[in-house]
């Protein structure tokens, strides 16, 4: 498979602030929408957004949370929006289409990460019904809002690596594994972007991409043990070598949704700052299920058919 996975040489890295990313740039009279964009690298994403002038709508499940997390932020509004509810999921949209405005930059960058299995709707599994369907079906119902030019990131992870999508069992109905179910939500989340991209590239971009390893709240589900495996925290819980902080976690994200030197490009999986390259057997990079066309749009089809939604059919 030929792919556009290589290296642009961005002159950022690893260690770059989502600060470092906007500066010099001018997003002001642009609106951004960023789910979970009051907690963790969510917060340092709409920290740095506004900071270069835009204004963002932080749809929040915790709202009451989000705007006390948010308080002397300026340009910056808190909406409602649970994910793994289809009906808040439709309510957001409608509120927010209804309102006339146009939409430049999407970050899709709330999510759960390796929790106990936990089901919603209609028996869906949690992490690929809230970090995948939710988005997907949000950035559906938004899609008359997004203005000619506008970003649409899907914030993924190297979580990917776990495995692929379980087209047979997306449910782990023969058995649930807490990382595989992870890890299958996160490919998703890259295979949105691949087909998006494919399908709007005229009108919009769309990019997916790993934030980096950073002690959020998305490790709550994960006892001190696990965290210590992991290589997050040392056996008295202070965070190790290698781990980013929040901002640079950030960094990524509000590069893909703002970064020229991007422009042209879409479909593409990203991480410190830069294209990644294809992963191999490299715990790096990109694996090849995770952006490979055919499954995209296979994906797409299965993801439409669950929510009941797909803008372009």
């Amino acid at each position: 498979m030929t792919t556009a996975q290589h290296k642009i040489g961005s002159g950022f890295g690893a260690g770059t602030t989502a600060a470092e990313v906007v500066a010099g740039l001018d997003l002001t009279g642009k609106l951004a929408i960023v789910t979970g964009g009051y907690s963790g690298i969510g917060l340092e994403t709409t920290r740095a957004l506004t900071s270069a002038g835009a204004h963002v709508v932080v749809p929040a499940r915790r709202r009451a949370t989000a705007v006390e997390a948010l308080q002397g932020l300026e340009n910056v509004e808190v909406d409602e929006l649970d994910l793994a509810d289809l009906g808040s999921v439709r309510a957001f949209a409608e509120r927010f289409v209804a309102s006339g405005r146009g939409i430049d930059v999407f970050i899709g960058s709330a999510g759960i990460m390796a929790l106990p299995e936990t089901r919603v709707g209609p028996g869906w599994e949690a992490q690929f019904a809230t970090n995948h369907l939710g988005h997907f079906a949000l950035v559906n119902r938004l899609w008359p809002a997004f203005d000619a030019g506008a970003r649409v990131v899907s914030v993924s992870s190297r979580g990917h690596h776990y495995g692929p999508v379980r087209f047979d069992d997306l449910n782990f109905e023969q058995g649930y594994d807490k990382w595989l179910a992870y890890g299958q939500a996160k490919t998703a989340n890259v295979l949105f972007a691949v087909h998006l991209d494919k399908l709007a590239r005229d009108r919009v971009r769309a990019f997916a991409l790993h934030p980096g390893r950073i002690l959020t709240d998305l490790v709550r589900h994960l006892d001190r043990q696990e965290l210590v495996d992991a290589g997050m925290v040392d056996a008295e819980g202070r965070v190790t070598g290698g781990a980013k902080t929040p901002e640079q976690g950030a960094a990524t994200q509000v590069w893909a949704a703002t970064s020229p030197q991007l422009d042209g490009l879409g479909g593409l999986y990203l991480e410190d700052c830069d294209v990644a390259e294809p992963a191999g057997d490299e715990r790096s990079g990109v694996k090849d299920y995770a952006i490979d066309p055919a499954l995209a749009e296979r994906l797409w089809t299965v993801s439409a058919g669950l929510t009941g939604v797909d803008a372009f059919a």
